[in-house]
């Protein structure tokens, strides 16, 4: 196949999630041509998910002035858990009711293309890699920072998927053996237990049932929720509770980073997600950014202190579906 005719190829991905689904259709170089976002509506079951896929598919079509028979190949980036090989979910807990359900092969019936099927870290992971801010690595280590901590590890082009499908759970090492917290996943002492929406929000509670003093609290006799947006604001407006648990959880983060890279020693390690305090735009986000990098500097070796790129992802939302489209672009490209 001549490079003017992969220029003209066309892929989907779908970023399925437990609240919304996001689709796009993006070409060989990793551009974005048109994109939609619909409810995932998960309470109405797995077979309505795949019609509200088709329909956030068709939307990211017709944005991008085309429809789906452009496409080359689909790629579906999925909460887990899963068996990649199987093309299968197996209990996802965003996902509930959908258990046992074989998600590739409805997709892949839906859409009448090829479909391929990632966990949805791994692929935002791989749209980072491909098209982001890791584009020129030969490797990397990804975190998405949310309701939990999710990861992806990339080493020349390989997604470490693992002999189960459970590969690149970056966010269930395990930081603490004795008294840990308690993890969503029924274990003690994980990353994700001190690293994620839900480990910020259950310490600041704690915190408030204790009287400490915080800005926040009257925010909270005002009618706001609390949230790690109310704490990030708060944080930046100088609250010093607010701050000091972001910086907790900056710190035990890169003590996570630490032990991944010790592992694969990768070209850059980028953080991304929906919790990310503003990134370099607000203070709070550089700090955060700085107290992962002084600590995993503490912790290892002094070449890797010097050469490991710790930073910001630069995709945001677009991260998943970019990727899932990329991960149908990389098996197209095998298979041909």
């Amino acid at each position: 196949m001549h490079k003017s005719d992969d220029d003209q190829l066309i892929f989907l991905g779908i970023d399925l999630g437990g609240t919304n689904i996001k689709a796009g259709l993006v070409d060989n170089a990793g551009t974005v041509l048109g994109s939609a976002s619909v409810p995932t509506e998960a309470c109405g079951g797995p077979d309505h998910g795949v019609s509200q896929m088709m329909l956030a598919a068709g939307q990211a079509a017709a944005a991008a002035n085309t429809d789906l028979n452009s496409v080359t190949a689909a790629g579906l980036a999925s909460p887990g858990t899963m068996d990649l090989r199987k093309g299968m979910l197996l209990e996802p807990t965003n996902l509930p009711g959908w258990d046992s359900f074989p998600i590739r092969q409805r997709v892949e019936d839906a859409v009448g293309k090829p479909v391929v099927l990632q966990n949805d870290a791994n692929a935002a992971a791989y749209g980072e890699y491909w098209a982001g801010q890791a584009k020129n690595a030969g490797s990397m280590a990804f975190y998405t920072l949310g309701t939990g901590l999710g990861g992806g590890l990339i080493i020349d082009d390989h997604i470490i998927e693992g002999e189960n499908s459970h590969g690149s759970e970056l966010g269930h090492v395990v930081l603490e053996m004795q008294d840990g917290r308690f993890c969503k996943t029924g274990q003690y002492g994980t990353a994700e237990a001190y690293v994620s929406a839900t480990a910020l929000l259950e310490q600041f509670r704690h915190q408030l049932d204790s009287g400490a003093e915080t800005s926040v609290r009257a925010c909270l006799q005002n009618g706001e929720e609390l949230s790690p947006l109310l704490i990030s604001r708060e944080a930046e407006r100088g609250d010093q509770l607010s701050e000091e648990l972001i910086m907790e959880m900056a710190m035990y983060l890169g003590v996570t980073v630490t032990s991944c890279v010790h592992i694969i020693d990768p070209t850059i390690v980028l953080l991304g997600g929906a919790m990310t305090f503003g990134r370099n735009s607000t203070r709070i986000g550089r700090q955060f950014l700085a107290k992962v990098q002084s600590e995993f500097r503490s912790r290892t070796f002094p070449t890797l202190a010097e050469r490991t790129v710790i930073d910001w992802a630069s995709l945001g939302g677009t991260a998943g579906f970019i990727g899932a489209a990329g991960c149908a672009r990389r098996a197209h490209r095998r298979n041909r």
